[in-house]
């Protein structure tokens, strides 16, 4: 019976020991200070089948992958639904109007024009959320940025300064609300424990299936 690759082990403060398939199907161990590796190991190996699984999916996940062509018709994601681009003669490089237009002359520019504009949006529309799940929620922020994170959507520091990831505007409102919910919680509870959990459902009660759909779409939410 042939070893399950550790690939990293992260420890910190946290209680329980959890297992990560990334999205390049490494495994990422997150455990407590004072567990010890060969307890690690033995809990890796008695959950093998599950980490096999999980990383047979999501290899065939990202097989099916297909680097964007931007030609005429392709489909962009922007906020849950999918726009097709045109490629047009014009001065102005890029637009937005109910579909994506991208300047010919601007092609080889296409994914950084196309990111850029992702990010103005994503500050713009997350910024507005965050901004109203605050004010309902009494859950006080320092500030928020964009970031061109790839495995994280969200973040929180010590400082409560908030970070999302600008792929987080490719997905529908729910899970943007979602992910904003989450880093708020943060600002108050600084870990994912049962407390943490039952704050976020108290202003998300469809957050285990907003969970679901980005484990499931995030494979989706690239250019």
């Amino acid at each position: 019976m042939s070893k399950i690759k550790i690939d990293k082990i992260i420890r910190s403060k946290r209680r329980t020991l959890a297992l990560e398939i990334e999205p390049d199907a490494s495994l990422i161990v997150r455990a407590p200070q004072r567990i010890s590796l060969d307890y690690i190991e033995q809990i890796v190996q008695k959950k093998r089948l599950w980490i096999q699984s999980k990383q047979q999916l999501t290899r065939e996940k990202h097989a099916k992958i297909q680097s964007n062509g931007f030609v005429n018709g392709e489909g962009f994601l922007y906020l849950g639904h999918t726009y097709p681009l045109s490629i047009v003669n014009n001065n102005v490089p890029f637009l937005f109007d109910n579909k994506f237009l991208l300047s010919k002359d601007h092609l080889p520019k296409g994914r950084k024009l196309f990111i850029d504009w992702y990010k103005k949006a994503a500050y713009q529309k997350i910024g507005d959320r965050l901004d109203w799940h605050s004010s309902i929620s009494g859950l006080k922020y320092n500030k928020f940025g964009i970031t061109s994170a790839q495995k994280r959507w969200g973040s929180c520091n010590y400082k409560n300064n908030l970070s999302f990831s600008w792929r987080l505007i490719m997905t529908p409102w729910r899970i943007i609300d979602y992910v904003v919910v989450h880093e708020l919680v943060h600002t108050v509870e600084k870990n994912h424990s049962k407390r943490f959990w039952n704050k976020v459902k108290l202003l998300d009660p469809n957050y285990q299936d907003n969970r679901k759909w980005i484990k499931e779409n995030e494979h989706r939410l690239i250019i």
